[in-house]
């Protein structure tokens, strides 16, 4: 009887390893295992360009919403256009570089996809009828976050206080022991600040302290 068993469960291996090696009647398993691998490759390269693709400059002026507003206001600013050349472009301030909070965003975004198949902004006087909202919601997210794409390229460890003018000197020192972060002084640094915005920034600075204390 044990025998019998024994045999029974050599057969059941060798048809498991049998399969194993060779799955279907036309592929084996490594050819399979190959197939999988290139075709990972190729899903997942194929996915990171998608990725990037939506990344650009280009890709976010492809809505006439934005064209024809923000950008606009931009266009001059000292993001945009300085002594050093380097530019600090849609992507960079509106989209996180760790991979996680990226996908976040990029999920996000999807409701922008729907308003704009709505035509929630479509005219300037709908823009405008919403700047203050779409202001807040931005600066609510950047105080959640701590500025952190400012941080990409702004650090108060980096500053040299000393060569800077005495009232921006003053005013990063203030920030920095206060533990205030980027987005509390820099609002309307790119764009047009809305109509409301003081009172929207004294709401916020009552509902939301400073991180660091």
């Amino acid at each position: 009887m044990s025998m019998d068993n024994s045999a029974e469960g050599q057969g059941l291996l060798r048809g498991w390893w049998a399969a194993l090696r060779k799955p279907t009647s036309r592929w084996s398993l490594g050819g399979l295992l190959a197939f999988g691998i290139i075709a990972g490759v190729v899903l997942w390269g194929g996915f990171n360009w998608a990725l990037e693709i939506t990344n650009t400059e280009t890709f976010c002026l492809s809505c006439h919403e934005m064209e024809q507003n923000v950008y606009r206001e931009y266009r001059g600013s000292i993001h945009d256009s300085n002594r050093s050349g380097v530019r600090a472009t849609c992507p960079d301030c509106h989209v996180p570089r760790p991979w996680f909070y990226k996908m976040k965003r990029k999920i996000e975004a999807s409701n922008e996809v729907l308003h704009k198949i709505l035509g929630t902004i479509d005219t300037r006087e709908k823009f405008e009828g919403k700047r203050l909202e779409l202001a807040k919601h931005v600066w609510t997210a950047m105080k959640e976050t701590d500025s952190r794409e400012c941080r990409n390229c702004h650090n108060f460890g980096a500053f040299d206080l000393t060569r800077q003018q005495a009232r921006a000197r003053n005013r990063h020192s203030e920030a920095e022991q206060q533990g205030k972060t980027c987005i509390d002084c820099h609002k309307g640094v790119a764009h047009q600040l809305p109509q409301g915005a003081f009172k929207v920034e004294r709401e916020l600075n009552e509902t939301m302290p400073p991180i660091k204390q």
